[in-house]
């Protein structure tokens, strides 16, 4: 795909906005410093070339009209000690730019991954600019030879999670179609003790085994070789019919929930994948392997988060188990395991965890690394470890900015070996997708197993 830039500026709050610092919480000190990018598709209507100059007027102007609210996003992040961040809200803007393609969008198929969809969203200078000169959003705008466009979208992680991104997508569609604002966001993030030192001492915290090392491959004392090794991007559908029967199978094994409350198409689904996965990378029956579940805190807590608490509110948990006990038990163990993981999320652990990383001298070995040097000092989720993300409940799909809804959504690129995310087809049927990356040379057996085992 051959994609040229033609236009770049930068876009401000429409009106004057609050400036100064403010401190980011715990949750996000401890998500990535890095950008997640979005790619929304749409096909040309009618009279769409005579309206090519609009386009981009009206995504600018509603984006400039979208950052009086949710200001925080036109700032800039600063580190300041022991590996910590705080965010200057300085209006400084976020990135719009915009390009074209000389491809079609019959050219990309059926929109299965692609190391092209690179081209489509913004490209965010980790190493050589300092985090306090890169924008938190950057926002491109192609547009297709056939007049169709797509708009990718990255945003900071260490700034939003997935349901506070989505948030923001829904607001600048809403007001790009001419819609009022519909939830105000939430800024203020001291609900969740940002800025403030520890309460209670870190003997009294639980223990949080999610912020500890990954395991390695059995025989391994690092995991440089498997970082090295080439990855690959695909996207499995799984029908109704067969979601319902990996919930059934899960839920009549001897494992099945105590509390009577049957396993969730995720915590059925994720245990699948789980259990492929092992077999897939040939583990043997002694290799530790964890599982790492993002769990939306917002209705955990007590009270829970004001609605459209705008931040990181997401925090991970840890399913660990032995491949072997995963590939010779019924599903319903490793749904089991995902399920005590999930369970252990109530508002006593959120808010042990916020103490637990109060306490940290240094914050700055659970950031990914900005920068080449040191990145394989960094945590490794890959082999034997992998991360299932739930988007099955946000408002991923109908992004109307006025012009109809996407034809087609995606995260963009998942090509981190272990990376795995979860969606409904937006057919909505029932059917569910997997966007995952792998290593190449587990791929084919991971297919393999995926739906030999269903069957």
């Amino acid at each position: 795909m051959v994609v040229t830039l033609k236009a770049c500026c930068t876009v401000r709050p429409m009106e004057e906005t609050w400036c100064g610092r403010v401190p980011l919480s715990e949750w996000d000190q401890t998500g990535k410093v890095t950008h997640v990018p979005i790619i929304y598709f749409y096909r040309a209507p009618q009279n769409w070339l005579s309206q090519d100059k609009t386009i981009a007027s009206t995504l600018k102007d509603s984006l400039s009209r979208v950052l009086v609210p949710f200001y925080p996003l036109a700032g800039r992040l600063h580190w300041i000690s022991n590996g910590r961040l705080d965010l200057d809200c300085n209006a400084m803007g976020i990135r719009f730019i915009e390009a074209e393609s000389s491809s079609t969008l019959e050219d990309l198929g059926d929109f299965s991954p692609s190391s092209e969809y690179h081209y489509l969203v913004p490209t965010v200078d980790y190493y050589s600019l300092p985090i306090h000169e890169l924008p938190l959003v950057l926002v491109q705008l192609t547009r297709f030879k056939c007049g169709g466009i797509c708009i990718g979208v990255t945003l900071s992680h260490a700034v939003v999670d997935g349901p506070s991104a989505l948030h923001f997508m829904c607001e600048w569609a809403r007001l790009a179609r001419g819609d009022p604002l519909q939830t105000v966001p939430f800024l203020d993030r001291k609900v969740l003790r940002a800025g403030e030192p520890p309460l209670v001492p870190l003997t009294k915290c639980h223990v949080h085994t999610e912020f500890d090392d990954p395991p390695l491959l059995l025989g391994q004392t690092e995991n440089i070789e498997e970082r090295k090794k080439e990855t690959t991007m695909a996207t499995l559908k799984i029908s109704k019919t067969q979601v319902e029967t990996l919930k059934k199978r899960a839920n009549e094994s001897s494992h099945r929930p105590r509390n009577g409350v049957g396993y969730s198409r995720y915590e059925s689904v994720a245990g699948h994948i789980w259990r492929s996965a092992c077999k897939a990378r040939g583990h043997a029956e002694n290799q530790p392997t964890m599982l790492t579940i993002i769990v939306d805190t917002r209705g955990r807590m007590e009270p829970p988060l004001p609605e459209g608490y705008f931040g990181n509110a997401s925090l991970d948990t840890v399913a660990c188990s032995l491949a072997g006990d995963l590939v010779s038990k019924p599903l319903g163990y490793a749904s089991s395991r995902i399920r005590e993981a999930i369970e252990r999320v109530n508002d006593e652990y959120v808010r042990s965890g916020i103490e637990f990383l109060k306490n940290q001298e240094n914050l700055r070995r659970l950031h990914q690394d900005l920068h080449a040097e040191g990145r394989e000092k960094e945590p490794f989720y890959g082999n034997p470890n992998l991360s299932v993300v739930s988007w099955l409940t946000l408002p991923i799909y109908g992004n109307d900015f006025g012009w109809g809804k996407e034809v087609y959504m995606t995260p963009a690129t998942h090509d981190f070996d272990g990376d795995f995310v979860l969606l409904p087809d937006s057919g909505g049927d029932g059917s569910l997708l997997v966007f995952l990356g792998l290593q190449v040379v587990h791929m084919d057996a991971f297919k393999k197993h995926f739906y030999e085992d269903i069957a």
